[in-house]
């Protein structure tokens, strides 16, 4: 890989790593609606601009069905469930818990006919990560935390059905104006239960700032250098950096906001990383297919 191309690696591992941290500290002073309307208004002003030419709609509103269902799970159900979650949990256990994404999505595709068989390999990978989600969620479904647990795991379940349908539905449609539309049909939907739940007070200013840095970073930013990263390395390179977002979110909730280092976190962050990489080997086909390049959004 050049220069270039770890340079965006790591600027993405880091970008889409350190979310949760800032939604643990935007949750103290905005409702949810609000943040993500936040997130999802200044990402899709940014990205419309670069997106203005006729043709390069034209796939998206052909496609306008299947968009919209990858809006929905992508970001509009997401994200809600993600910022609410974290009104209870610790950021850095969110981030651990959502990297079962890949393991859930190994398993989805299988189920609803994919291309790969569920080998001894993949099947021993969702064990163990499975086995790592238990370590994690445990302790916190005996604390009386089960419900921000149960949204977590939703939105795990949501992250990785969202690709599924952008591979198998939406790999003709160009990823910068799919992205645009999902934004805006979010910010749309999110309007009116932020301006309900609109907070009286201005925000502490740390509140406003972890605001400013999800909008502008981790949501227009990184598409932008998320697709720089495609362009440069391929989109099955690409997603490996998805690997590392959790030891970043773990590092990120327990040296800034002072949470604690378990053995639990560190056991699970083990388990479920090991088991991604098993679940998602690349594996004997059941029928070919093209391949199609998924456009991820940020956490």
């Amino acid at each position: 890989m050049s220069v270039r191309g770890w340079v965006l690696f790591a600027a993405m591992s880091l970008i889409w790593g350190i979310p949760y941290l800032l939604i643990k500290v935007a949750v103290e002073g905005v409702s949810v609606p609000v943040l993500v309307l936040a997130r999802t208004a200044v990402g899709a002003l940014v990205l419309l601009p670069l997106t203005l030419r006729r043709q390069a709609w034209a796939p998206v509103l052909a496609h306008w069905k299947p968009v919209a269902v990858f809006a929905f799970f992508e970001i509009i159900a997401a994200w809600l469930l993600l910022s609410d979650a974290e009104r209870h949990l610790s950021s850095s256990l969110t981030g651990l818990l959502i990297a079962a994404s890949p393991i859930v999505a190994a398993l989805l595709d299988r189920l609803t006919g994919g291309e790969h068989r569920l080998t001894p390999v993949r099947l021993a990978g969702l064990g163990v990560g499975l086995a790592g989600v238990a370590a994690l969620a445990g302790p916190e479904l005996t604390g009386g935390s089960a419900w921000s647990v149960t949204e977590v795991l939703m939105v795990s379940v949501c992250y990785a059905i969202a690709p599924l349908v952008a591979a198998r539905y939406l790999a003709d449609v160009p990823a910068l104006p799919m992205t645009a539309a999902c934004l805006t049909l979010a910010a749309l939907v999110y309007a009116a239960p932020a301006a309900a739940t609109w907070p009286e007070a201005v925000p502490a200013p740390r509140v406003l700032i972890a605001i400013a840095a999800l909008a502008v970073i981790c949501t227009a930013t990184a598409f932008l250098v998320f697709f720089a990263l495609i362009r440069e390395v391929g989109a099955a390179r690409a997603l490996v950096f998805t690997y590392v977002n959790p030891a970043v979110a773990l590092a990120a909730g327990v040296l800034v906001l002072g949470e604690p280092l378990t053995a639990w976190n560190l056991a699970g962050l083990a388990l479920i990383l090991t088991g991604s990489v098993l679940a998602t080997r690349r594996g004997p086909a059941v029928s070919p297919v093209p391949p199609a390049a998924s456009a991820r959004s940020p956490r």
